[in-house]
């Protein structure tokens, strides 16, 4: 009989990091993880379907790696560039094999946990500005952030990958 799934916020791991930068890292192995259960096996075609108009799987891979980006840059109080607006605007963009849109994601989700893990404790209460308008939030509202967003398309890649499944021929 198989080992029973154990999520990685309950496997004891990372203790030598704080409770708050701990948990938004093991979002992101929950994403790993989930992702590779659910996506990985997809066909091209598949990873690129859009069963009742709704975005694909690779878009959400590409949304995951590029809004972490995003939303670490706000945090380390710096402005987007044009390479990453041109990468935010190309998310929704069809095309890419599994391989290359899951490499795309792992790559900016490790990216992610080395930024997180440069993240002092004692800055989570710091202001920064989100945007061209500058809307007001903390770095610790920021590196919260990454987890929720990052969960929440999780769960919509996972939820279009079973309609997928559910519709081959």
């Amino acid at each position: 009989m198989a080992e029973a799934y154990i999520e990685p916020w309950l496997r004891g791991t990372l203790t030598e990091v704080d409770a708050v930068r701990r948990q938004v890292l093991h979002t992101f192995e929950l994403a790993e993880d989930d992702m590779e259960k659910w996506c990985a096996g997809l066909s091209d075609a598949e990873v690129n379907a859009r069963p009742f108009e709704i975005a694909p799987v690779t878009f959400h891979l590409r949304h995951i790696a590029g809004s972490l980006d995003r939303l670490l840059t706000y945090l380390e109080g710096r402005q987007l560039t044009e390479e990453q607006l041109k990468t935010m605007r190309a998310e929704l963009t069809a095309g890419g094999s599994t391989a290359e849109v899951m490499r795309f994601f792992k790559d900016g989700v490790a990216e992610a946990r080395r930024r997180v893990l440069l993240i002092l404790p004692g800055s989570y209460e710091e202001a920064r500005g989100v945007g061209r308008k500058m809307l007001p939030t903390t770095v610790g509202a920021l590196l919260i952030h990454c987890a929720d967003h990052t969960h929440r398309h999780v769960g919509q890649a996972v939820t279009t990958s079973k309609v997928v499944v559910a519709t081959r021929h």
